[in-house]
């Protein structure tokens, strides 16, 4: 099969993140330094229905923010948790300064915004549908339509920052974020923006616990990726994004890969091939060997089957040199905003020189093999990355693979 030709490198030019390690990215690069797990027991609950057994990463201080009253629509203030992580996100790590220079630079129209999720502001509609008004329908603090779509968080971000480029929301589960980067480099390469917002943003809520839940994929202790004890996932949240630009930078996006095996709606693909062939199309685009990489982000669920497929991947795909890490164990399983919390994740370690360690895994699960084993980073080490990747694989055989470089690696 034809490979993908070689991309020109796009530059990371602002990131920013807010997740259950803390405001900022130095707050996640500190959690990455230590191994300083951010997660609690699940105490949330919606309705009648008790909290669900099982351990969660929350966003401090994402109860009761206040947007400014200038962002109001006619039928009242945005609501919900999903949109007050999305301003949060903006106000981190002087991002809403630098977009605002961007926007300085190219105008407002030249700047397009790339939104990963996958609940959206579904809990604004979970609420409206346990609290009917008289007449049967939405309460009418609820029932904005904008208020109730799968594109409302991109919609409220274009408001909240005066973006008029083109504008998507992608929402293919734990993948979405990842696949964000894709378009946002394709924007950039045929024209269409001088600058991308890319990013993802989810909200804990009733659906997506319960959704885990209902497929048996909840850890009732916090996640252990590829240990032999793994029971399974510890669900988080996350806001964050990153300004993508032409031209070389500190750290830039060399590469991306999409594929979609559609094996199952939430298994794997018993050998990976989706996922493998979203490497091999992200190494192509960037130029290099496998053999290149130092560092690698694991998709890391802590589920049974997803944690086997990808340790076969990177046994047979990487060599022995490249150290393998997963980081859910920090923050949780951020779902559709997993991709842009690995992404800066492998920006943190590249920019400050060191390898995070797996959290929360005490050893290797022997049973996914030596090789395996051999790749697998327990504990963060001082190191020298040049090049890192990130997977991202999703429900429905919906996988992306990112490949960062530190502008400086030749």
């Amino acid at each position: 099969m034809k490979r993908p030709a070689v991309i020109a490198p796009v530059t990371l030019r602002a990131c920013a993140l807010v997740s259950a390690a803390g405001h900022g990215l130095e707050a996640l690069a500190q959690a990455l330094r230590t191994s300083r797990g951010a997660l609690r027991p699940n105490d949330l609950s919606f309705g009648d229905a008790p909290a669900l057994a099982g351990w969660i990463g929350t966003v401090p201080g994402a109860d009761g923010v206040a947007l400014p009253a200038a962002l109001a629509l006619p039928a009242g203030p945005w609501p919900g948790r999903a949109v007050a992580l999305a301003w949060l996100g903006l106000q981190a790590d002087g991002f809403a300064g630098a977009l605002q220079d961007a926007i300085a630079r190219h105008g407002a129209h030249r700047v397009g915004l790339v939104l990963g999720t996958s609940a959206s502001t579904i809990a604004v509609s979970e609420a409206a549908y346990r609290a009917p008004a008289a007449d049967g329908g939405f309460p009418p603090p609820l029932r904005e339509p904008r208020f109730n779509t799968l594109h409302a968080l991109a919609d409220f971000v274009q408001v909240a920052t005066g973006l008029q480029g083109p504008c998507l929301t992608v929402s293919t589960a734990c993948s979405s974020s990842a696949k964000a980067f894709a378009t946002g480099e394709r924007w950039l390469r045929l024209g269409l923006a001088d600058a991308v917002v890319v990013g993802g943003v989810d909200a804990l809520g009733a659906s997506l616990l319960h959704g885990f839940h209902a497929l048996g994929l909840v850890s009732p202790e916090p996640c252990r990726p590829f240990d032999a004890a793994r029971r399974g996932v510890s669900l988080g949240e996350a806001a964050g994004y990153a300004l993508l630009e032409r031209g070389r930078g500190e750290v830039e996006l060399l590469g991306w890969g999409e594929s979609n095996d559609a094996h199952h709606m939430s298994s794997p693909h018993p050998q990976g091939l989706g996922a493998e062939q979203a490497l091999a199309d992200a190494l192509a685009r960037a130029g290099l060997a496998a053999d290149a990489v130092d560092h690698v982000n694991l998709h890391g669920t802590a589920s049974a089957r997803n944690d086997e497929v990808e340790a076969a991947l990177v046994a047979r795909a990487y060599p022995a040199r490249t150290r393998c890490s997963a980081t859910k164990g920090l923050t949780g399983h951020t779902m559709g905003a997993a991709g842009i919390v690995e992404a800066l994740a492998c920006v943190v370690a590249l920019r400050e020189g060191f390898v995070p360690g797996s959290a929360g895994t005490a050893a290797a699960d022997p049973a996914l093999g030596e090789a395996f084993g051999e790749r697998l980073q327990l504990a963060p080490a001082a190191a020298d990355p040049r090049i890192a990747v990130s997977h991202s694989f999703g429900f429905g055989g919906n996988n992306a693979v990112l490949v960062f470089g530190r502008g400086d690696r030749v």
